[in-house]
C-alpha cells in the first residue's frame, strides 16, 4: 500500500497549546516553541521515529501527532490551568514574568516565586487522552 492509501491515522491523545489572545505575533511563537519543548522531554511516547531525506540526510525526529493551537482570554486560561492540574495531566506554563528574564534559571525562579492561582499565564500546553484535553481546553478557539 502506498502512503496515500492507508486509512487515516487518529490519535487517542491529544496536544494542545493555549496562548492568551492578547499576545503580539512573535511572543505567541516564541511561547508555543518554549511550551512544547517541556513535552518533548519528558514525554518520550510523543516522539516519533527520526527523518531522512531520499539522499540519506539524517533529521532529528518530531511530534508523532499534530500540535493544535488554541487562544483563549486571561481567565479562561486560568480557569484550564486549573483543570489541567486537577486532572493531573501532563503540562507546561509560560508566564508573562518569562518575557522579562534571558535564561533558563531566571525563567525558573519567576515562575517558582509565584503561587500556582497567581501565576500570569499567557500559555499552556497540555498531553493526555484526547476527551481529558478537550475538557482541559473547553472555552478556547482554534489559533487564527
Amino acid at each position: 500500500m502506498t502512503p496515500a492509501e492507508l486509512p487515516p491515522v487518529r490519535f487517542d491523545t491529544k496536544i494542545a497549546v493555549v496562548l492568551r489572545s492578547d499576545l503580539e505575533p512573535w511572543q505567541r511563537l516564541n511561547v508555543t516553541a518554549f511550551l512544547v519543548s517541556g513535552l518533548g522531554t519528558e514525554l518520550p511516547e510523543v516522539i516519533g521515529e527520526p527523518y531522512a531525506d531520499a539522499d540519506g540526510t539524517p533529521y532529528l525526529p518530531m511530534f508523532r501527532q499534530p500540535v493544535l493551537v488554541f487562544e483563549a482570554d486571561k481567565e479562561m486560561l486560568t480557569a484550564a490551568h486549573g483543570r489541567a492540574l486537577a486532572r493531573a495531566l501532563p503540562r507546561s506554563v509560560f508566564t508573562s514574568d518569562l518575557f522579562a528574564t534571558g535564561n533558563d534559571r531566571d525563567n525558573r525562579a519567576a515562575v517558582r516565586a509565584v503561587p500556582g492561582d497567581q501565576l500570569d499565564l499567557v500559555g499552556l500546553a497540555v498531553y493526555g487522552p484526547r476527551n481529558a484535553v478537550d475538557k482541559v481546553i473547553k472555552g478556547a478557539r482554534m489559533h487564527p
